[in-house]
């Protein structure tokens, strides 16, 4: 009786065992989605434009954005405060409210292109690993090369 007590103890633990095991493995394998470009309204070749989820579309309707800005199918905008502005070709609004444009977009990438242009020396092990003088890798220490 004892051992029969016992066998039964062992095997509820091993089955409670066994479904967290499997409880946990299931949530391990759920997936995040791939970042995706921020929902907004866009001025595209003249025309504005939506993206939702990752998919563009032509605007059909003014959309009122978090802070109370108003974007309309032509491309006015009306700040909250009453002031008016035009989109322009690259223009974006997020449904934050937050402006941004092709012009701000395209001097981050002139910024990071600068800084890596001065980088004359790199690692024959790490490529990543690069430097405006000559010196060593702080991954294996090997010297930096002169880059082509």
């Amino acid at each position: 009786m004892k051992n029969l007590k016992l066998i039964s103890t062992k095997t509820v633990a091993l089955v409670t065992i066994f479904l967290l095991v499997i409880s946990l493995s299931a949530n391990a394998q759920k997936t995040k989605k791939p970042a995706t470009m921020k929902d907004c309204c866009m001025m595209k070749d003249g025309k504005m434009m939506v993206m939702k989820d990752g998919k563009t579309m032509p605007m059909d309707k003014d959309m009122t954005m978090k802070n109370g800005t108003i974007c309309m199918t032509n491309g006015e905008c009306t700040m909250k405060d009453g002031k008016k502005m035009m989109m322009k070709n690259g223009d974006c609004m997020e449904m934050s409210g937050k402006m941004c444009s092709d012009k701000m977009k395209k001097m981050k990438k002139t910024k990071n292109s600068k800084k890596m242009t001065g980088m004359n020396y790199s690692c024959p092990m790490h490529p990543k690993v690069t430097s405006n003088k000559p010196g060593k890798c702080s991954k294996c220490g090997m010297d930096l090369v002169k880059k082509a």
